[in-house]
């Protein structure tokens, strides 16, 4: 670590050839699973290498390493937990279906075709609005020098328009439901 620390990269390489599987031994003390095992491991090699600089080379390596994954081990340990406690696994959420008609755009299609008269409905400027920041995609900027409104004048429109699509959509439902 000495030379390494003093610019020799072939040394350097050895020290991170020969440090590895004394970072996987005590890494396993930490993590059962071999890939989150592994995972530690190159954290740790990536902790060395930007704290490299704070060993000191009158104090023995061995401890300062194994403080290092030590910190490490437990840092994931405490990551996965809080992740945890707040996400649920969902096997079946990747499964893709046989039928035909469930891969394809279809429902994109008469999604696009349903709004077309929605949008028709608005007046001009909220629709022009809409279509540019919400469907097209533009940045309000952009969407502002485009249409020659002021950001403020287009964020209210855009409003106005969502506001006025929910009213109509509202309209929709309760015409269908009679």
């Amino acid at each position: 670590m000495r030379a390494a620390q003093q610019g020799d990269a072939l040394c350097y390489e050895q020290l991170l050839h020969g440090i590895t599987p004394f970072i996987r031994n005590l890494t396993r003390r930490y993590c059962r699973n071999p890939q989150l095992a592994e995972d530690v491991v190159q954290d740790v090699l990536l902790t060395v290498h930007r704290i490299r600089h704070t060993w000191d080379p009158h104090r023995p390596f061995s401890p300062w390493l194994a403080a290092i994954t030590a910190r490490r081990g437990i840092d994931r340990i405490r990551r996965d937990s809080r992740i945890a406690r707040h996400e649920v696994s969902d096997e079946g959420m990747l499964e893709t279906f046989a039928a035909p008609a469930a891969n394809n755009e279809s429902g994109a299609l008469q999604a696009a075709e349903a709004i077309e008269p929605l949008l028709a409905a608005l007046p001009e400027r909220q629709r022009l609005a809409l279509e540019a920041v919400k469907i097209r995609g533009l940045s309000l900027a952009q969407a502002a020098s485009e249409s020659g409104q002021s950001v403020g004048a287009l964020k209210v429109n855009v409003h106005r328009a969502v506001k006025a699509l929910r009213a109509l959509v509202g309209t929709v439902d309760k015409a269908e439901k009679d």
